[in-house]
């Protein structure tokens, strides 16, 4: 299977999708549980969402599944949230904490390593690529990173996420003026809540890109599902009115984000 999918486009803005992908080889779903085989926390239907929002914009969607191994952790194994429940770089549970991997199936560290190789790399490798294309071009870039999740998770977080999880990494991940447009067309969303830097603020693609000084911006989107899903449970189905109503802000943000990229070119 191909590892990584590729869109490319002219505009500073690259979309990043980490999540999306369900492709798990043979071998390794052999090893799954019947629960880890339900894929569930996938970022379900965000390549559908984010469709023809941003002309030009370029996309690079990982095509395997997280539960393969998660392009948005660091390969050096550290947690991304020092303290709090989480999943790893190859997860040992799903987002509620219940096992995922068969009895004496779950990937040892010769294992993680050989998808490290396979899989987290050559899907990394594509995206700076496509940074170092489209910051040629312009002389800078902005990876927008796409995600999901489901709004309550206990194992998580607290309580019922807020639709909109901006992610700058503290903001240090890119200009001020790019976190604070995105946090303005949230702001201003009717009926949606929003938070900048909660429990999300950005994971380690978001970190690891994000280089302001250096004309490279990362930010994070984490949306709650129940903004573009009909269930947040099995079948995960998208919900075309909600995703209708969820659209034109997302397509703000990243005209917005697009218009200071360009703005900054030297």
């Amino acid at each position: 299977m191909s590892v990584v999918d590729i869109a490319r486009g002219t505009s500073p803005v690259i979309l990043g999708l980490p999540h999306t992908g369900t492709d798990v080889p043979r071998e390794i779903w052999s090893r799954l549980n019947d629960n880890g085989r339900c894929l569930a926390d996938t970022d379900w239907h965000i390549e559908r969402l984010y469709d023809g929002l941003l002309d030009g914009a370029t996309m690079v969607r990982a095509t395997f599944h997280r539960y393969v191994i998660d392009a948005n952790r660091d390969p050096a194994g550290g947690s991304l949230y020092p303290g709090q429940n989480t999943t790893g770089l190859v997860p040992i549970t799903d987002f509620d904490g219940q096992p995922i991997w068969n009895d004496g199936e779950a990937p040892g560290a010769d294992a993680i390593a050989a998808r490290t190789a396979l899989f987290h790399i050559p899907y990394h490798a594509a995206l700076a690529a496509e940074i170092a294309r489209v910051k040629a071009l312009h002389g800078v870039a902005v990876l927008y990173d796409c995600h999901s999740i489901r709004s309550v998770i206990p194992f998580l977080f607290e309580g019922t996420l807020p639709d909109f999880n901006i992610g700058t990494n503290a903001g240090t991940s890119c200009t001020p003026a790019i976190e604070a447009a995105a946090a303005s067309v949230v702001a201003s969303a009717a009926g949606y809540t929003h938070v900048v830097n909660g429990r999300f603020k950005g994971g380690w693609t978001t970190r690891h890109y994000g280089r302001p000084l250096e004309g490279v911006h990362a930010i994070q989107m984490e949306l709650a599902q129940s903004t573009h899903l009909a269930s947040e449970a099995t079948p995960f189905g998208y919900d075309t009115a909600k995703a209708a109503r969820l659209r034109p802000h997302l397509r703000d943000i990243l005209q917005r984000i697009e218009a200071i990229a360009l703005a900054a070119r030297p």
